[in-house]
């Protein structure tokens, strides 16, 4: 079997019960006012998310 190697790609999805709130359309307005990517607006969430879970040990 071969070896899966880690990518640098990350895809989410978000969950019908989280849909009304908006969570694409929110990053889309935020990216356009920064003028960042969606993705990049997630993988900063994401980094600071670990950082503050990493703290709390």
């Amino acid at each position: 079997m071969p070896k899966k190697e880690l990518v640098d790609k990350l895809s989410i999805y978000v969950p019908k019960s989280k849909s009304a709130m908006q969570p694409v359309q929110r990053l889309m307005k935020i990216g356009e006012k920064k003028d960042r990517s969606i993705n990049y607006l997630v993988v900063e969430a994401i980094l600071q998310y670990l950082d503050k879970e990493e703290n709390k040990q």
